[in-house]
C-alpha cells in the first residue's frame, strides 16, 4: 500500500497558537488512545510543552486490552509522568483526573497561598486527532461545550473552558508534519485519527486483518469465522462469506467488508485490543 501523509493547513496554525498561549498554562493533559499509545503520542508536541508537568490520559481503554494498557501506565510513570487509563465517555472517570490534576499542582498552589493569592490553574489539552480530547474537556467540565465527533480533526481552534478549579485550554488534533514509521501510521489509520478520505480502505482492512492475525487471532475467529491465516486476501474473504458481503454473480463486497471490519474494530466489537505494547518501546520517551 502506499505511504500515509496527512497534515491539513490548519494543524500548522494550531501548533503555532499553542506555543504562544503555552506559558498561560501550569500543565498539559496529553489525550493519548489506550490501543496506540506510541502512534497517538506526537513527540513534536513535547517540544511545545517544554518542562510543563504532563497529565497523560490512556482514553478510550474500555476498548484496550487491560494488560497491556496496564504496562503503558507502568512504563510512562517510571519516566516522571503522570498517567490515568480512562474511558472518557464514563463520568466516574472524572474524579480520577481531577485528583492528578491537583497533586501536579500542589507546590505551586501551597506557594500561591502563603503569598495569600486565590489562584486558578490552567491546563492545555492536547494530543493527536480523534483521541478523545473534546469528549475529556466535556467530562472535566461538566457539560458539554467541546465539538465531539467520530472525523478526525473535528476541533479547529484554540479556546479556553472552565473547569471547576481549573480552566482547560482546548486545542485542534495535530499530527506530526510527517510520518517516521508507516507501522505506526497504519495504526493511526485503523484507529480513526486520520481522515478516512484520503485512505484507500480496501489496503486498509488487509493490513489491519494481517496484524488481527498476528497479535488477537481468537477475536477473528469468534467475530468472523476465520480459522486460516496464513492469506489476508482469503481472510477478507471469509469476513464477507460470514457478513453474507456477496454481489451478483457471487463476486465478493470488499467495499462494504473493508466498511464493517474497520467500524467493527473501532467500536470494540472485534475485543479489545492493544496494537502496540510497552514491551516492544521500552526506551520510548513520553
Amino acid at each position: 500500500m502506499k505511504n500515509i501523509q496527512w497534515f491539513p493547513g490548519h494543524m500548522t496554525r494550531a501548533m503555532r497558537d499553542m506555543e504562544g498561549k503555552r506559558d498561560l498554562c501550569d500543565g498539559v493533559i496529553c489525550v493519548l488512545d489506550a490501543r496506540a499509545p506510541i502512534a497517538t503520542h506526537n513527540r513534536n508536541l513535547n517540544k511545545i510543552f517544554g518542562a510543563k508537568p504532563i497529565l497523560y490520559l490512556l482514553n478510550k481503554s474500555d476498548l484496550a486490552d487491560p494488560q497491556k494498557t496496564e504496562a503503558f501506565v507502568k512504563l510512562i510513570e517510571a519516566q516522571g509522568r503522570f498517567c490515568v487509563r480512562c474511558d472518557a465517555t464514563n463520568i466516574s472517570t472524572r474524579r480520577l483526573i481531577l485528583q492528578k490534576l491537583s497533586a501536579m499542582i500542589a507546590e505551586k498552589r501551597e506557594r500561591a497561598q502563603a503569598k495569600g493569592l486565590n489562584k486558578t490553574f490552567r491546563f492545555m489539552v492536547a494530543g493527536i486527532p480523534n483521541t478523545g480530547k473534546s469528549t475529556v474537556v466535556n467530562l472535566l467540565s461538566g457539560e458539554k461545550r467541546a465539538k465531539t465527533g467520530d472525523k478526525a480533526g473535528v476541533t479547529r481552534d484554540v479556546r479556553w473552558l472552565k473547569c471547576g478549579e481549573f480552566d482547560l485550554l482546548d486545542t485542534p488534533g495535530t499530527m506530526p508534519p510527517s510520518f517516521d514509521s508507516q507501522y505506526l501510521a497504519r495504526h493511526l489509520a485503523y484507529i480513526g485519527s486520520i481522515n478516512d478520505d484520503i485512505l484507500d480502505m480496501d489496503d486498509i482492512a488487509l493490513e489491519l486483518l494481517g496484524e488481527l492475525a498476528q497479535k488477537y487471532p481468537q477475536c477473528l475467529t469468534e467475530r468472523y469465522n476465520i480459522t486460516d491465516f496464513s492469506e489476508k486476501l482469503g481472510m477478507y474473504e471469509a469476513l464477507c462469506r460470514r457478513r453474507g458481503f456477496i454481489l451478483r454473480g457471487g463476486e465478493y463486497d470488499y467495499e462494504r467488508g473493508a466498511k464493517a471490519l474497520i467500524d467493527d474494530f473501532r467500536k470494540g466489537r472485534v475485543g479489545k485490543i492493544t496494537l502496540e505494547t510497552a514491551q516492544e518501546y521500552p526506551d520510548w520517551e513520553f
